[in-house]
């Protein structure tokens, strides 16, 4: 996942004919970490949605200056190059909570989720540019300085050791769900209390809409351009979906993912796409790449201990397309809706005319495990 500065702040504001007293839709854009980000909030007054978004977008754009692994001067980056010096470094609170996050997942999943994937992503970042597979030597070398056990947090204090040298940490596959849950925080804190936050495609709601049940989310199916097979109805829940459907290389007739199984060094070679519910973004997003690496099988059991949780994956076969859904996958399964109801979608990607639609395809811009 790419990180960039921020560029500024565009609001749109959809009113409909209501009271003044009534609560109304305002969207808003930003591209920030690499990526667009739209935050949607129903409020009565335009001063406060726009308030409260800003101070979304400035929450995101901070914690990109602590998290990217692009920025030099970040604290993440700033942590990796003390990498064995054998250096104690202490934390600010948001990355000692997304380190612990990611390595308590790394630990659940035997490292198939790795937060010091980094040697690995920057090799394969190289390789999708070059078209060829990088020399097995090299590989090697870059695998020696991956292991989420080399990474050493303090049990009762904000701190980080990077024990081997050359480590360097990748936290692309879990930053943005954290950001997007810091960002919510934000907003319920504004007094905003029915909002959709998306960034590309990793997306949390709060409370529905006036006078909704939910915020209905469309799942599109593999190919990036078909419509959605089925409509999800969210509160207070995240979703994330991971995939190669935009991000993938081809080399030497092999198809590969721009997501690394760290166990190979290598991009995946089977298509696949994982859509995970979980109660926040920052464990849907790290879910999503999970279990895209680990496979249906193992993938499934991860998400049945995970509280709240549910996911759907679809995977191309030598007979087709192949899509299975984990066990409480269709509490959150909406029923489907009236032809003039349906979400309105020409980008396959944001909000759709109605006042709680949204849509998103597997596996958006700017996706890094």
């Amino acid at each position: 996942m790419s990180y960039a500065l921020v560029v500024g702040l565009v609001g749109v504001v959809l009113a409909q004919p209501a009271s003044p007293a009534a609560e109304q839709r305002h969207e808003f854009h930003e591209q920030l970490m690499g990526m667009s980000f739209r935050i949607v909030v129903y409020s009565a007054d335009p001063d406060t949605a726009n308030r409260a978004s800003r101070r979304a977008f400035e929450r995101i754009q901070q914690l990109n200056d602590i998290l990217s692994d692009y920025q030099e001067d970040s604290e993440l980056s700033l942590l990796g190059k003390t990498s064995g010096s054998g250096t104690e470094v202490p934390l600010s609170d948001d990355l000692d909570r997304v380190l612990r996050a990611a390595v308590d997942l790394a630990g659940q999943t035997n490292g198939a989720f790795d937060p010091t994937v980094g040697p690995l992503t920057r090799l394969w970042r190289r390789t999708r540019r070059s078209r060829q597979l990088p020399p097995p030597d090299v590989l090697a070398k870059a695998r020696e300085r991956v292991g989420y056990r080399h990474l050493k947090l303090g049990a009762d204090r904000p701190v980080a050791e990077l024990k081997v040298a050359g480590m360097q940490l990748d936290l692309g596959g879990i930053a943005v769900g954290y950001a997007i849950d810091r960002a919510m925080e934000t907003l319920i804190a504004e007094g905003i209390g029915s909002a959709l936050i998306d960034g590309s495609g990793d997306i949390l709601v709060s409370d529905p809409p006036p006078g909704s049940e939910g915020w209905r989310i469309g799942v599109a199916p593999l190919e990036s351009e078909a419509p959605p097979s089925q409509y999800l109805l969210l509160k207070r829940a995240a979703v994330t979906t991971s995939g190669d459907a935009f991000q993938h290389v081809d080399i030497g007739g092999n198809r590969y993912s721009h997501i690394v199984d760290p166990q190979t060094g290598l991009g995946l070679t089977s298509q696949i796409s994982a859509t995970v519910i979980a109660p926040d973004c920052t464990r849907a997003d790290s879910l999503a790449t999970a279990v895209c690496v680990l496979g249906q099988k193992a993938g499934f059991e991860l998400i049945a201990k995970t509280p709240k949780a549910a996911a759907l994956v679809m995977q191309r076969t030598a007979t087709g397309i192949e899509t299975a859904e984990s066990r409480d996958w269709r509490r959150w399964v909406a029923p489907a809706s009236p032809p003039d109801e349906a979400p309105e979608e020409g980008s396959g990607k944001g909000l759709g005319k109605g006042p709680a639609e949204a849509r998103w395809v597997p596996g958006g811009p700017a996706r890094q495990p």
